[in-house]
C-alpha cells in the first residue's frame, strides 16, 4: 500500500488543517524562541511554557544572557532535564552571538550553535517565516510517521531525509509540524483516534487496525 501512495499528494489535508499554526512553545520573539526550543529537547512544552516567564524576565535577551552563570540559572531552569549541561549552551550560545540581531536564520548558521541540531534548526526556521532547509522530526513525527508508513525508521535522520524525498519542497515547513500536532491531538500512543483523522485513508497503521476487526 505504502509503495502505491503520492505523498506529496496524500498529505495535503494534514497541511491544511495545521498551516501556520504556532508551535506549542508560548514565545514572544526569536529570542525567546531560541532558548525555548534548547530548554524543550527531552523535556515538555508545557514544563518550558510554565518557567519561562520568570527566566525571560531576569533575561530578557543574549545580552543580559552572557552575563549570566550556570548557577544563576538553576532557579529558573533546575526543573528541565539536563539543566547544567543545557545553560552552559544557552550562556555559550548567548556569549557567541552577543545580540538578538545576531541569531542565525539559515541550517547552517544554527546548527553551529552549541545544543541547537536540524530538528531544533527547523523548528526555529518555521516560527520565523523563513524559507524551510528541512523538515520538524520531533518524538512525536518519530511516533507517527513509521504509523503512516511514509517512513519504515524511528531513526529522526532518516525520517526527515524520506519525507523530504516524498513530499514537495513547498510543503517542507509545514508538513513536519502538521505531523507533530496531529500526533499530539488524534494519532495518540494508545487510542489514536482513527476515525477522526485526515491520514486513515492513507494510513498504514489503520490499514492494519481494519484488517483485525
Amino acid at each position: 500500500m505504502a509503495g502505491k501512495i503520492k505523498w506529496a499528494e496524500a498529505v495535503q489535508p494534514l497541511i491544511k488543517k495545521y498551516k501556520n499554526k504556532k508551535h506549542p512553545l508560548e514565545y514572544k520573539n526569536l529570542y525567546q524562541l531560541l532558548v525555548m526550543v534548547v530548554l524543550s529537547a527531552q523535556s515538555t512544552d508545557k514544563l518550558i511554557n510554565e518557567i519561562a516567564p520568570a527566566l525571560f524576565k531576569a533575561y530578557p535577551n543574549l545580552e543580559s544572557l552572557s552575563r549570566a552563570t550556570v548557577e544563576n540559572l538553576r532557579q529558573y531552569i533546575g526543573r528541565v532535564r539536563s539543566f547544567f549541561k543545557k545553560a552552559e549552551w544557552l550562556i555559550n550560545i548567548a556569549r557567541e552571538l552577543k545580540n538578538d540581531k545576531n541569531i542565525p536564520m539559515t541550517m547552517e548558521g544554527l546548527v553551529k550553535l552549541p545544543g541547537i541540531g536540524r530538528k531544533s534548526a527547523n523548528v526555529i526556521l518555521r516560527e520565523a517565516g523563513k524559507k524551510a532547509e528541512g523538515v520538524i522530526v520531533d518524538l512525536h513525527v518519530v511516533r507517527v510517521a513509521p504509523r503512516l508508513g511514509i517512513t519504515k525508521t524511528d531513526k529522526p535522520n532518516i525520517i526527515e531525509e524520506d519525507i523530504m524525498k516524498k513530499v514537495n519542497e513547498k510543503d517542507w515547513g509545514e508538513i513536519g509540524m502538521a505531523i507533530s500536532f496531529l500526533g499530539r491531538e488524534i494519532c495518540r500512543p494508545t487510542d489514536p483516534m482513527h476515525e477522526a483523522c485526515e491520514m486513515n485513508k492513507v494510513c498504514a497503521y489503520y490499514a492494519k487496525v481494519k484488517k483485525k476487526k
